[in-house]
């Protein structure tokens, strides 16, 4: 071996650990938009034990191969997370490695995502390809394996890996999951998710489902939802729906903002906008999903359970017996059925839809594609088939509940000009403003197709309907929310409107409708409807974390997707945590604008985050199937 041979090897750790450090820089300016030398510094300490375990374990012929394996991962790692902080708004965290098998149905969302610098993580990759093809039949450079210089590097990963467990340690208290990885790093936010997660478990509050179950209603009591009821009285509109068949329509990417919004004189949502009118109709309702989006949203509705934030709850608690609206159907003669176009498989739907309870469901096969997106069928496919199925069902004089979850306003919103049923301006053309509204517009026009034939069977009329948006559409990364409010004429707040979508419930008969100004999330939507049909919850010994909105008169609740961990709704203010409560920010829901004194909502604060816990620790109890 040569001594320039000794030399050129013994650069690999200085050129790998300082390439790398590099793209943690760029990680840190795709997600923070900015790099903060101290916490890049951090950064280095990180990588210094990985590079440092390379050394100090591989032979001198190993470890050229060992520094481009672990290269090109963290690029592939850095390139993964800076594309689910584009498209979903939170660090990407290890629980997301069990998403992997959902990216092939939603590729198309995916490459709709990319920008072309996401590419920068891969340059020095495809150079090193380049120079090695170049160079190969010159052999191997070896490193310098002295005894000494290993020793160095046993010393340099351990005091890093010190280094590394202090600032774990010291920011453990930070709720708030943008801060923690801003200044602990990808690395050691990693750590911590996992820590946080075994520490979580070993403190629960209760040791079984009825202890559970009186803490979590002495916690909800003690809030006060609606001070002014007597315990003795029965809620409004109790039972006022007793016997009444159920569907529930869940709207795919559906924001509030649409509603009632006319674009060049055309309204965009006519069978919506006539719903609204005729139904109770909530404009200040917000989405709580979690990591597994619209299967979250489904969650949600049928069991008024938080998400954990940390996995979809398709996959990490479909192997549960989850209490449910469902359920509780059932137990009185109705049968539970869902209608999705997508495989089952899809977001552990497969998991899901036996854990929630649901006597039958209706995926792929059932429906004839007519290949409207990546997803198979159209929403006029859908409900085509799910009309069939319920008049079988009234037929038989067998009451149901139906939820319907809808894909043709999915993301990247691209709709087959076979389809269309609006025309859109040169000018929006290929623009995401432009196919989200083309797409909301033939989402309503096929929901109106359903309403239809439900009057023209008369099932209508013996039928309480709900409709309510999953998510939002509207990628943020690709919308100036200046830009959009001149091109519609709205005021499109950044959070605000983005996370707000509608909620409406018809009765039969129902031609008067009523907007309810109570703000509310995706987890009281089945109370409400519980209410409604005259199932008590309280006297079922159901525990719910959402309320019913037509029997409270204030409220609150969580959100940790897409924002971090400790913001909340209430009915004055969206607020969201710096490091914790005292150095977060605060909008309000009426004017769109900061809030500068929010002190008076820290018990909202307290309240919230004690609920969530509560939230997590009670399904976890929740016996397995």
């Amino acid at each position: 071996m040569t001594q320039s041979g000794i030399r050129a090897g013994g650069y690999l750790f200085y050129v790998f650990t300082f390439i790398l450090w590099v793209k943690f820089a760029l990680l840190r300016y795709f997600l923070f938009e900015k790099v903060d030398l101290k916490w890049w510094l951090l950064d280095l300490a990180s990588l210094l034990v990985f590079t440092g375990i390379i050394e100090i374990c591989f032979s001198h012929r190993a470890k050229r191969y060992a520094y481009w394996v672990f290269n090109a991962t963290l690029s592939l790692i850095c390139f993964a997370a800076t594309l689910y902080f584009e498209h979903f708004g939170s660090v990407v965290t290890y629980t997301s490695i069990l998403e992997i098998k959902q990216l092939m149905q939603i590729s198309s969302s995916i490459k709709a995502t990319i920008h072309p610098l996401d590419y920068l993580f891969f340059v020095d990759l495809v150079l090193g390809l380049v120079i090695w093809l170049a160079v190969r039949k010159r052999g191997p450079l070896l490193s310098n394996d002295r005894p000494v210089r290993r020793l160095s590097f046993v010393v340099i990963t351990l005091v890093c890996l010190g280094i590394c467990a202090w600032f774990v340690r010291m920011d453990k208290g930070i709720t708030n999951e943008l801060v923690r990885a801003e200044q602990l790093g990808l690395m050691n936010y990693e750590v911590t998710v996992a820590v946080n997660g075994i520490t979580e478990k070993s403190k629960m509050t209760f040791s079984n489902l009825t202890q559970a179950r009186i803490v979590i209603n002495q916690v909800e009591a003690g809030y006060g939802y609606n001070p002014t009821a007597s315990p003795d009285q029965k809620p409004n509109y109790f039972a006022a729906q007793q016997g009444m068949n159920v569907i529930v329509v869940q709207l795919e990417a559906f924001q509030n903002f649409l509603i009632n919004l006319s674009y060049q004189g055309k309204e965009l949502t006519p069978v919506i906008n006539k719903l609204a009118q005729e139904s109770f109709y909530f404009p200040h309702v917000f989405q709580q999903i979690g990591q597994g989006n619209t299967s979250d949203a489904e969650f949600m509705s049928n069991t008024s359970i938080y998400p954990t934030g940390t996995i979809p709850m398709s996959t990490g608690f479909g192997d549960r017996q989850l209490p449910s609206l469902p359920k509780l159907l059932e137990g009185k003669g109705y049968e539970a059925d869902t209608f999705h176009v997508n495989d089952i498989h899809f977001w552990d739907r497969i998991k899901l839809y036996p854990a929630i309870g649901f006597t039958h469901y209706f995926d792929k096969p059932y429906y004839s594609n007519d290949n409207f997106n990546s997803f198979g069928a159209s929403d006029e496919e859908l409900f085509r088939v799910g009309f069939e199925k319920l008049t079988e069902l009234h037929n038989q004089k067998k009451p149901f509940y139906a939820q319907f979850i809808t894909v043709s306003s999915h993301f990247p919103f691209l709709v087959p000009v076979t389809f269309e049923k609006m025309s859109i301006p040169a000018a929006l053309q290929g623009q995401e403003i432009g196919n989200y509204l083309e797409a909301a517009n033939y989402a309503d026009y096929a929901l109106g197709t359903f309403i239809d034939k439900l009057k023209s069977t008369g099932l209508w009329d013996q039928t309480l309907f709900i409709a309510y948006g999953d998510h939002f559409g509207l990628q943020p990364e690709d919308i100036k929310p200046d830009v959009l409010g001149s091109e519609l004429g709205i005021t499109y707040h950044e959070r605000i409107t983005r996370f707000n979508i509608p909620l409406f419930i018809h009765m039969p008969g129902q031609t008067k409708g009523q907007v309810m100004n109570q703000v509310g999330g995706q987890l009281d939507i089945m109370p409400t409807i519980a209410n409604l049909l005259g199932i008590s919850l309280k006297d079922e010994g159901f525990v719910h974390f959402g309320q019913d909105l037509l029997n409270i008169r204030k409220n609150a609740f969580g959100m940790r997707y897409y924002l971090p961990t400790g913001s909340f709704f209430n009915d004055h203010i969206l607020f969201i945590p710096g490091k914790g409560f005292d150095d977060g920010t605060a909008v309000s829901l009426q004017t769109l604008q900061p809030v500068a004194d929010f002190q008076t909502y820290k018990s909202d604060y307290d309240y919230v985050m004690t609920l969530m816990k509560l939230s997590d620790q009670y399904v976890n109890l929740l016996p397995k199937r």
